[in-house]
């Protein structure tokens, strides 16, 4: 993967779309989804990762966008 993986992460006014490594936020949205669809831009144009946080902060689903093997090794 070349690109940086994006996380959605809670925050207390809402979502917000953060790099990986980042020190600031990327983009702050409304709900969710709204973060969740900006996230997955990013990462199909990074081709990276988008990995979506629930409330809990623990990693709920994540959206690969990069090269993948086929099959999966394992």
């Amino acid at each position: 993967m070349s690109g940086k993986n994006q996380h959605i992460v809670q925050r207390e006014s809402g979502w917000a779309v953060k790099g990986e490594g980042n020190t600031r936020d990327t983009s702050h949205h409304s709900t969710q989804a709204e973060a969740a669809e900006a996230a997955r831009e990013i990462a199909r144009n990074q081709k990276s990762e988008a990995l979506i946080h629930g409330r809990d902060g623990r990693i709920r689903e994540r959206d690969s966008y990069g090269n993948d093997p086929f099959p999966p090794k394992g």
